[in-house]
């Protein structure tokens, strides 16, 4: 199940099926990272590594899973061996070492130690609505999401997608639900919220389990500070946390949508396709109420 999302709207409507998608995807499937490589990125099966299949597909969208390998190399590690072989030179050939060797002793070091580094996974799953022409990345930052991305449109050879481009500001909109109390019905606030000066960043108060209907946040908004992320259940069926970019972070599904799943005896991934079906699906709902909401493209 998805813990974040990131949105990207699909400009052109996506026409591979999951066989053709299965066959560009196998062409950048996961490796290892080898001896001297730093770090390795490919498609992985999205249902688990028990499986084969690349592309999972249903209800007209395709999960997919991207898999990063690194190497874990601390910087404070080559440092030190670094100072140590430096100091041996200059000791034993009664010399002073410049900084261009250094640096060549400091990429020479970094190559005897990668092939005795641990290393670290770490996968992204994400999918295409190909009926709502959106794309849902599962990314706690921008960074990451943009290197799935990328990955996505290098495989693919083009992929037009872009971000959310809304026609209101979210966070003044956010902060006239709390101000003004004129929250949808199905958009409740929660207990949590993020708030900062309009004019100054660094002037940050976070709230947590917290009253936002009360004095102590109402005034902090009638002071000039603005709402930049907001805790909020969705129609009893999905809570998160939206950002002023209009990501959602500690997602979680109502449990009276999986109640059913409780109650039969599933194999890890037949549940995860059954999670995935259910989630998707609430998903294409909300982000047709966020569009209705916010506006997400204002270039349409």
């Amino acid at each position: 199940m998805f813990k974040n999302v990131r949105l990207f709207r699909l400009d052109t409507p996506f026409n591979l099926d999951v066989a053709e998608l299965e066959a560009q995807l196998g062409e950048r499937r996961f490796r290892p990272c080898g001896p001297i490589e730093t770090a390795t990125l490919g498609w992985s099966a999205p249902l688990g590594e028990e499986t084969a299949s690349l592309v999972h597909g249903v209800g007209g969208c395709l999960l997919l899973c991207a898999r990063k390998q690194e190497r874990l190399l601390p910087s404070t590690a080559v440092a030190e061996a670094v100072d140590e072989r430096v100091s041996e030179l200059e000791s034993g050939e009664a010399r002073d070492v410049g900084r261009a060797e250094r640096r060549r002793l400091r990429e020479q070091i970094i190559t005897e130690m990668l092939p005795r580094a641990f290393t670290r996974s770490r996968r992204t799953q994400l999918y295409l609505d190909t009926e709502a022409g959106w794309m849902v990345v599962d990314a706690a930052s921008e960074k990451q999401a943009e290197e799935v991305v990328s990955l996505l449109r290098e495989t693919l050879g083009s992929l037009p997608a872009r971000l959310p481009d809304p026609h209101g500001t979210p966070s003044t909109i956010m902060t006239d639900w709390l101000l003004a109390d004129t929250a949808p019905n199905d958009f409740v606030p929660g207990d949590a919220c993020e708030l900062r000066d309009g004019d100054d960043s660094a002037g940050v108060v976070r709230c947590s389990g917290q009253d936002l209907a009360s004095d102590e946040i109402l005034n902090h908004l009638r002071a000039g500070k603005r709402v930049t992320k907001l805790a909020i259940d969705w129609d009893e069926r999905l809570g998160f946390v939206l950002a002023e970019d209009l990501s959602l972070k500690r997602l979680r599904v109502d449990d009276a949508l999986l109640e059913e799943m409780d109650d039969t005896d599933l194999e890890p991934a037949a549940r995860l396709d059954a999670e995935f079906a259910i989630f998707a699906l609430q998903m294409r709902q909300l982000i047709a109420r966020l569009d209705a909401v916010f506006g997400l493209l204002s270039g349409r």
